[in-house]
């Protein structure tokens, strides 16, 4: 076996980067979001977000085993969309620059939180959030500059444990006696979006399941990609799911919308908040949670770094960033100084968290353009290469890739009226700063070609 055979990832370890990218942030946090939104109907909500979530997946499989190159994020609307390789490049842009702003955010936020848990599980360190998250994201950006095979081993390990601490919440919630089952009637109505804030709370739910691509995005450095890629998704998404809904459950058999709403402080902290207004008589109970959370914040924040990196390299590979960031290290294969510039930009974020809800919400809205863009390269993708014996094929073809779009613009349908205008216009702001470095870059690319 070959030294670049020797660095990359099998079944098992694809799954688990899988899981440790999903099983973090959101569960601990954002399920307190869709739960004051929605109340007991976000059940649903995080449901359709696993099915979307999944077949969008499935599509970047597909698209993986046609472009097996790292940072598809950018490489598979760069080679499916547009007429020619400048629209083709454009189009990848205006992925990636999406990508980078969901990605970075949920490194962030889940750094802040590491430290909010920490100081909520141990007050001690109440005083040292700040650092703390800061701290998380070098630590985690450190990690990613050893090789993928190693990186993998630590991820590896901090799931199980992690996995293993949530299920004795889910058990000890169940069992305390104080579950109860009242708190899900009324099912739909008890959120203040109302009886349709189910539709409202998936964007969010979408964000938990968003390291779902992570290999996909990265199946420059997976084995076999053809059966590794979807089979580990669909390995760990069924774990995901299982988890996530017993989580829920848990959570909501303590705690209501209602008490969210007049405890705002502890919407982003809702599996804490279910502690401490029905379990506080078990006082390990907390620092369980906060060590639970912790682990998985850990891993969500490693996951995402590593997609991040591999979406600067891509890019600069195309010549949109310094060429510098696409350079691959030769001890461990893994893009050192895109991983730098990561580190960086995530721990100068983390330094404000009062920017947290604009981040999430953007956020959100960042990972439906990317997931509608990916969906048309597929089809596009589909149409440009009709012979795919050799390659994986998602099933459903077109017609899921259409109905995924469509289920994304009812998702946002409810935003759109309610006042959603603002989270558009940041965005907008965000993506006219992304075209000014796109057209500079373009144009000294065009100014270097005529020399």
């Amino acid at each position: 076996m070959s030294n670049n055979d020797n660095r990359k990832i099998g079944l098992f370890d694809s799954a688990m980067i899988l899981i440790g990218g999903m099983i973090g942030s959101a569960i601990f946090s954002l399920s307190g979001v869709t739960i004051l939104n929605a109340g007991p109907a976000s059940i649903i909500s995080w449901i359709i977000a696993a099915v979307v979530l999944f077949f969008y997946a499935l599509q970047t499989a597909e698209l993986s085993t046609i472009y097996p190159h790292s940072g598809g994020v950018f490489v598979f609307p760069e080679k499916t969309l547009g007429k020619n390789a400048k629209q083709g490049r454009l189009w990848g842009w205006i992925s990636a620059w999406a990508y980078l702003f969901g990605n970075i955010s949920a490194v962030t936020f889940s750094a802040m939180y590491i430290g909010i848990y920490l100081g909520v599980g141990f007050p001690a360190l109440n005083n040292y959030q700040l650092i703390i998250g800061v701290a998380a994201v070098i630590l985690t950006g450190v990690l990613n500059m050893i090789k993928v095979s190693s990186m993998s081993k630590v991820n590896n390990t901090i799931t199980i444990i992690h996995v293993v601490t949530m299920g004795i919440f889910v058990v000890v919630a169940f069992f305390s006696g104080k579950w109860e089952a009242s708190n899900f009637v009324p099912f739909f109505s008890q959120g203040t979006g109302g009886s349709w804030g189910f539709l409202s709370a998936v964007p969010v739910a979408m964000l938990a399941y968003g390291g779902i691509v992570a290999i996909a995005f990265m199946v420059g450095e997976i084995k076999n990609p053809k059966k590794t890629v979807p089979l580990a998704m669909t390995i760990a998404m069924v774990i995901v799911v299982a988890t996530y809904l017993l989580m829920m459950i848990s959570t909501m058999g303590l705690i209501t919308a209602q008490y969210l709403v007049k405890n705002p402080d502890m919407t982003y902290i809702p599996v804490f908040a279910a502690a401490f207004a029905k379990l506080a008589y078990i006082p390990w109970l907390v620092k369980l949670i906060a060590i639970t959370a912790v682990l998985g914040l850990f891993t969500t924040t490693m996951v995402c770094m590593t997609l991040t990196a591999r979406t600067f390299q891509a890019c600069a590979g195309s010549g949109l960033f310094p060429k510098g960031l696409a350079k691959i290290s030769e001890k461990s294969g893994v893009p050192v100084n895109a991983q730098i510039l990561t580190i960086l930009i995530c721990c100068i974020l983390a330094a404000f968290p009062s920017l947290i809800n604009v981040m999430v919400n953007m956020g959100a809205l960042c990972t439906v353009i990317v997931i509608a863009i990916v969906c048309l390269s597929a089809i596009a993708a589909r149409k440009k290469n009709p012979d795919m014996t050799d390659k994986f094929a998602a099933p459903g073809g077109n017609a899921v890739s259409v109905l995924v779009l469509i289920v994304l613009v009812a998702c946002y349908i409810p935003s759109i009226i309610e006042g959603g205008w603002q989270l558009w216009a940041w965005t907008g702001i965000y993506y006219l700063f992304g075209m000014i470095i796109y057209c500079f870059a373009t144009k000294k690319a065009d100014e270097a070609g005529d020399h």
